[in-house]
């Protein structure tokens, strides 16, 4: 990917790991897109980052995903970067969900990690494919690879995402779209709710560390605790995932 001269689209990009790489792009010499459903928090990301253009956007409804890829093209037609990074974490006891009266909210993870990123790649992926360079970039997590089990929803969301991320690296590998994988560890951003990752990789660390990856052209990208679990053995993950629930589950009894 070059890291120069492109118009780049960053979903949830108001706060946390999309206003980070946001920042960088900038910096880079990009012009940056990010979308949110808050118009202050939008507002609030450009005071800090002046260049920045933002578009209120809840990406739950198709019909706003399809109105962004709309106003976007229309817009600014140069765009060729996609970076599908919204994402929401619940942490939750299965035994003690009200799945009968509060799904929704359980459904909207699902929405906002797979259906939106799944819908805007299949949107983008045609246009972009009539680029000379354009860019999908999806945001998974080390869960992906390690779920976490007091956040199973999460997880299997991020593992999904994963997997389409492969598929959609190989359906494109003929055109001159790249797809490229960020798989985060935890970061210190309030994901889930404040104070939850506080003992995270600081997030200034690793969006430089993400962006040095991006440099040296990795399709695949991991950070800290996540790049050796992007290649555990069945074995590795069942362990590791043994002792990580161990560790946590006292914190949704």
């Amino acid at each position: 990917m070059k890291l120069s001269g492109n118009t780049i689209l960053i979903t949830g990009g108001s706060a946390g790991i999309g206003l980070a790489f946001a920042e960088r792009f900038l910096e880079a010499g990009n012009t940056v897109i990010v979308t949110g459903r808050r118009e202050h928090v939008l507002r609030h990301a450009q005071e800090k980052l002046p260049g920045l253009i933002t578009h209120v956007s809840d990406l739950n409804h198709e019909s706003e995903r399809i109105a962004l890829f709309d106003w976007v093209t229309a817009n600014y037609p140069e765009v060729n970067v996609l970076v599908n990074n919204a994402g929401i974490q619940q942490r939750f006891n299965v035994l003690k969900a009200d799945a009968k009266n509060s799904w929704n909210d359980f459904n909207n993870e699902i929405t906002t990690n797979i259906e939106a990123p799944f819908h805007l790649s299949m949107l983008f992926a045609p246009f972009f494919a009539t680029k000379e360079s354009a860019t999908i970039m999806n945001v998974t997590s080390g869960l992906a690879f390690t779920p976490f089990a007091i956040a199973p929803i999460y997880s299997a969301t991020k593992a999904a995402l994963h997997s389409f991320t492969m598929s959609l690296r190989h359906q494109l590998s003929d055109t001159s779209v790249e797809v490229i994988e960020v798989a985060p560890p935890a970061v210190n951003t309030d994901l889930g709710g404040s104070g939850l990752h506080t003992h995270g990789e600081p997030l200034d660390a690793f969006a430089d560390g993400i962006f040095k990856g991006l440099e040296e052209g990795k399709k695949e990208i991991g950070y800290g605790t996540s790049v050796d679990r992007l290649r555990m053995s069945r074995d590795e993950v069942d362990e590791y995932v043994e002792n990580m629930y161990k560790a946590t589950k006292n914190t949704i009894e």
